[in-house]
């Protein structure tokens, strides 16, 4: 769009009532207010890292992305006003913001375990790996989620930066605890988000110690709790969630990890802009491959560039439920995984959300030795040498289920030190 008012960002707009603006373009204006009857407030759905827009979010055109809140009391935005906007010339593309849910992989509450070690044989060689870093506090690996309980004993203060995305108020009923105003507190009131941390920076006090415990954590909360079925699953806006990508982006994020996937049908790939973004200032994006079980593509893992992972049991097979297909990239552990969980508790979960933060931590790992040897690594380099470095499960270079095979961070941190 072309010669667009100065706009607040969504999130300002909550708090300032003074910095609503019930005006876009004389178009869109015409369009809404005068042939629909319908009042609107309009926000910028990303805001700058800096005072001005940066060359990077240009080249993505971040600084062209507009949320509209159409002010009506029925539930559905009329298509033919969609369709109306879409059919004007300076409008790219106009879609209407949706809800999105991602099931939640069933957590078994178990009590603390004795352990002998403080680590458990998930076949990825970590404490051999533990050898050679334990992560660097100057690596921050985001972890987009339902929360985190920052306050649980396995985690020490290894936060930074930690923000609330959730915001729901179309079909809030169906929400339980916090999902109304953006906030610097991301609490966790479903437990999902403090397991996967647990597995990624767990000091293993009480259970098996983190792949990356000496990193730093960007708690970013982009899911709420949705009430569907007598179960609760993640749900959050995709604009959301993509203001939460941005958000871990320029707060410095080394890693994104995001446990999540959407399936997707139509126009328009979600996340798709925001994930070149991400990929485009050097951060790795992981993301859980899905749990159907079925060829099948969930998104961001499914977005060209996204380590999308598949899930292993003990014995080094894919899981049943591991979704699969050519854009796999690794897999790693994801059944019966022990963890933190609410109320300074511990649970156990399967799912490619477990296995996900496995391999957040072990790039979180490579990122830190190459660090310490005073070297930047590129996402290519650590993409080659994951799949370099796993270990296969078939006798074909690629499978379609595992990837390139189960992540073997000993080797992996081996064969840094070599190209090093």
């Amino acid at each position: 769009m072309q010669s667009l008012p100065k706009l607040a960002h969504w999130e300002d707009i909550i708090t300032n009532r003074n910095a609503i603006k019930k005006t876009l373009i004389p178009a869109i204006d015409n369009i809404v207010n005068k042939t629909y009857n319908l009042n609107f407030i309009s926000s910028q759905n990303y805001k700058p890292k800096g005072q001005v827009w940066s060359a990077k979010e240009l080249e993505n055109g971040l600084n062209r992305v507009y949320r509209l809140i159409v002010l009506t009391h029925n539930p559905k935005i009329p298509k033919e006003l969609l369709r109306d906007i879409r059919l004007l010339p300076n409008v790219d593309y106009a879609d209407e913001g949706k809800i999105i849910s991602s099931k939640l992989p069933d957590q078994q509450l178990v009590s603390a375990q004795s352990l002998s070690s403080k680590y458990q044989d998930y076949s990825v060689y970590l404490k051999e790996a533990h050898n050679i870093t334990k992560g660097h506090s100057e690596i921050k690996i985001a972890v987009l989620d339902t929360g985190i309980e920052t306050s649980h004993h396995e985690f020490g203060s290894n936060f930074s930066n930690p923000k609330d995305f959730v915001n729901i108020i179309d079909g809030a009923e169906q929400f339980v605890g916090d999902y109304l105003g953006m906030d610097e507190v991301p609490d966790d009131l479903v437990g999902h988000g403090t397991h996967v941390t647990g597995i990624i920076s767990a000091k293993g006090y009480k259970m098996p110690i983190g792949v990356a415990p000496f990193c730093t954590i960007v708690p970013v909360k982009v899911l709420g709790a949705l009430q569907n079925k007598g179960a609760l699953v993640g749900a959050g806006l995709i604009d959301d969630i993509d203001a939460g990508i941005k958000y871990a982006v320029d707060k410095g994020a080394d890693v994104i990890n995001m446990s999540l996937g959407i399936k997707h049908s139509g126009g328009g790939l979600p996340h798709k802009d925001i994930i070149k973004y991400a990929l485009s200032n050097n951060v790795c994006v992981v993301a859980a491959s899905g749990n159907d079980g079925t060829n099948d593509k969930y998104y961001p893992g499914a977005i060209e560039g996204v380590i999308a992972v598949g899930a292993t049991d003990r014995n080094g097979t894919i899981a049943p439920f591991s979704t699969f297909g050519g854009h796999v990239s690794v897999s790693a552990p994801g059944v019966n995984i022990y963890s933190s969980y609410l109320n300074n508790g511990y649970a156990m979960s399967s799912g490619t959300s477990q296995a996900s933060p496995f391999v957040s931590g072990a790039i979180g790992l490579l990122k830190s030795h190459a660090l310490k040897k005073g070297k930047t690594l590129t996402n290519t380099s650590i993409t080659n040498i994951l799949q370099d470095t796993s270990d296969k499960l078939t006798r074909q270079y690629k499978d379609e289920k595992a990837g390139f095979g189960r992540i073997n961070i000993y080797d992996a941190l081996k064969m840094l030190d070599y190209n090093l």
